[in-house]
């Protein structure tokens, strides 16, 4: 048996784009364990339970991360660096959102080893769809992490 821990990590610094992905993730019955972050820096302490009054310590690392690409500190590119350079965390699947301003050339080469990438569309029903059909499949297809496996309680 595994412990309970979160299906989904949502990385989002902006309070509006956190409350759309929710409303998405919820109105579509996609996952009902989410934890929120705001930045690159809680993320990691998050993922690798880098505090021990952290909510996670002990807890399964996440079945997907949904990385903002514009974080405040510590930004997308290091903590994908770091999640994809761990043993135990680099089979997680994270998946970049992005807005249509940033340049494609120069996301491609920061976010090579990402699982994934999603342009943030302006309407709410495309995005509501992609975020749907992003953790159905995660959810459903994604074996645990090797970060999960070791965390597992018998």
């Amino acid at each position: 048996m595994i412990a309970q821990g979160v299906d989904i990590l949502l990385v989002e610094d902006n309070s509006s784009d956190v409350d759309l992905t929710l409303h998405a993730l919820r109105h579509n019955g996609v996952a009902n364990r989410i934890c929120v972050v705001r930045g690159g820096e809680e993320a990691l302490k998050f993922i690798f339970c880098r505090e021990s009054s952290h909510e996670r310590t002990g807890k399964p690392a996440p079945q997907i991360v949904l990385l903002d690409s514009t974080l405040p500190k510590v930004d997308a590119a290091e903590v994908l660096r770091q999640i994809k350079n761990d043993e135990r965390t680099r089979l997680i699947p994270v998946v970049i959102l992005t807005s249509f301003n940033e340049d494609r050339e120069s996301i491609k080469v920061r976010y090579a080893k990402a699982t994934g990438l999603i342009h943030k569309p302006v309407d709410f029903a495309q995005f509501r769809a992609l975020i749907a059909q992003l953790g159905l499949y995660w959810l459903v297809v994604n074996e645990p992490s090797l970060f999960e496996q070791s965390q597992s309680v018998s």
